[in-house]
């Protein structure tokens, strides 16, 4: 109804006398949506008020959804992707379960809009949508927590939270797409080396963050967000944990910092149990833990 009423405006049709209105306005309805038949039978006045009555729904409707399309205030729209790499071994010191081998690569946390979640909670993961990615999967986007090969749930948490969402960009409009796109960033950003270009590894010595951010920043041209865990008692360093890269709706990377007249919402950052990351503090040593364990 929507298409045949824009095609009724663009044509001029609604200059016209009110009989010429309703001759063009049947034609349509006759010839492409079947109903000539139905015209045909009906009475004049009849038809009249029925022509109004569907004329004044499909411009409610068109105005409404026009509105929230294109309304920032829309509570599925997003102007940013956060692209959130986490290290293994920490989210591993976060949880009370015991991690076997956790990867001491970046791995994929997910691909996140900005300002909105869980945006059609009757579109189901589907592991079989994605079963050419698999490979890549469970290599650059394990589950740290369950080392287990058949488990989904974590791919499942992600585009149901997240991934319905990024799906109204055309490009990321299935799971499939959502999923290879999100690889294919991962590949191109390639944090792994970048670190180790820089000399920037895991080690039982300290970091200064100012030196991270500003490696990084360096190197890709924009502003990262970075997460740690704060030090537990009788620790004095924080742990690093997560770092995200933003990216626009055309996938260009830009800073993860507000432009102006742009809200900065808190993303889901991770949380196990009681530990939780937050921004790291650029006062605070950093620590980049090699492996599990208690670190003073």
């Amino acid at each position: 109804m929507r298409v045949l009423l824009i095609r009724l405006l663009c044509r001029g049709v609604w200059v016209l006398p009110l009989k010429n209105l309703q001759s063009a306005f049947c034609y349509y309805l006759g010839q492409h949506l079947g109903l000539g038949y139905l015209i045909n039978k009906m009475k004049p006045a009849k038809l009249h008020y029925w022509i109004l009555g569907w004329c004044s729904m499909a411009l409610c409707c068109w105005c409404t959804s026009d509105k929230f399309t294109q309304s920032d205030n829309h509570p599925h729209s997003w102007k940013k992707l956060y692209l959130a790499h986490h290290w293994p071994v920490t989210v591993c010191k976060m949880s009370a379960n015991d991690c076997q081998d956790p990867p001491e690569y970046w791995t994929i946390h997910g691909l996140w809009p900005d300002k909105t979640e869980e945006c059609n909670r009757t579109w189901h993961f589907n592991v079989t949508e994605i079963k050419d990615l698999l490979s890549d999967m469970r290599h650059y986007w394990p589950d740290v927590l369950h080392s287990s090969l058949n488990r989904t749930q974590f791919w499942k948490h992600e585009w149901e939270k997240h991934g319905t969402c990024a799906a109204t960009l055309p490009i990321l409009n299935s799971q499939k797409k959502y999923f290879s796109k999100a690889l294919e960033l991962y590949q191109h950003i390639d944090l792994n080396s970048c670190l180790l270009k820089a000399g920037i590894k895991p080690s039982s010595s300290y970091y200064q963050m100012t030196a991270i951010k500003e490696t990084l920043t360096k190197f890709y041209g924009v502003t990262p967000k970075i997460q740690c865990l704060p030090p537990g008692e009788g620790e004095k360093a924080q742990t690093i944990g997560q770092i995200e890269f933003c990216f626009t709706k055309e996938l260009q990377l830009r800073n993860c910092t507000a432009l102006e007249g742009e809200s900065d919402p808190v993303q889901a950052d991770l949380k196990l149990g009681t530990e939780e990351l937050s921004v790291c503090s650029d006062s605070l040593p950093t620590y980049y833990p090699s492996q599990v364990q208690d670190h003073k």
